[in-house]
């Protein structure tokens, strides 16, 4: 089975997949934890420390290329994996980013979505962006403004492909946020919560 953990900066997309990974694994699962990064954090330190500030569309190449690298890997490995697969991200979030500064979709970015294999359920983590920004800050490891988060929730909520979305709530403590995703998982499998039988849509 494979499930897609998308959301703003904050939202809590790594701690939510990593322990979704680690209560099945704790009930004898198989599980895999795949993430599908686009370096935006390490290029944002680096810019900053060099004081320089890249264009959108540069910005935004160099992202496109190494997330949509890592999401190629992640899928083959996905396909030789039995078990629970999650996925911290995937190309959904790029396209939310493109929305946010105003720059088109593309062609490859929607192809690759539809070419790929279909996730069983891709999950937006939904939390309120002042919520988002005080864990950024609490983390301390990058910035993100308030501003921007809030664009980019607005952005993720615009995208064609949102309707599709299981939306959690993720403002509430990890283990919460956990028992709520399982839920979700349950009853897209048509089971009981822990089981992950897989059930793939068709692609669009």
């Amino acid at each position: 089975m494979l499930i897609v953990l998308t959301g703003i900066d904050g939202s809590g997309k790594t701690t939510a997949a990593r322990a979704l990974v680690d209560a099945a694994r704790r009930a004898g699962q198989g599980a895999l934890f795949l993430g599908n990064y686009a370096g935006r954090r390490q290029m944002s330190l680096i810019s900053a420390r060099l004081g320089v500030h890249l264009p959108p569309r540069l910005a935004d190449f160099l992202e496109t290329t190494v997330r949509t690298l890592n999401v190629l890997n992640s899928h083959r490995r996905a396909r030789r994996f039995p078990g629970l697969v999650v996925m911290d991200r995937d190309l959904h979030c790029q396209l939310a980013l493109r929305q946010m500064h105003g720059l088109s979709r593309g062609r490859v970015l929607p192809f690759l979505i539809r070419a790929l294999p279909q996730p069983d359920l891709v999950i937006y983590l939904d939390i309120d962006p002042h919520e988002a920004h005080a864990r950024v800050l609490a983390r301390g490891t990058d910035s993100e403004r308030l501003e921007d988060l809030q664009s980019l929730d607005e952005a993720y909520h615009s995208l064609p492909e949102f309707p599709r979305f299981a939306v959690i709530p993720a403002d509430g403590p990890p283990s919460e946020v956990l028992a709520l995703l399982q839920a979700a998982i349950a009853q897209a499998c048509g089971g009981p919560a822990g089981e992950h039988s897989p059930r793939r849509p068709p692609p669009e």
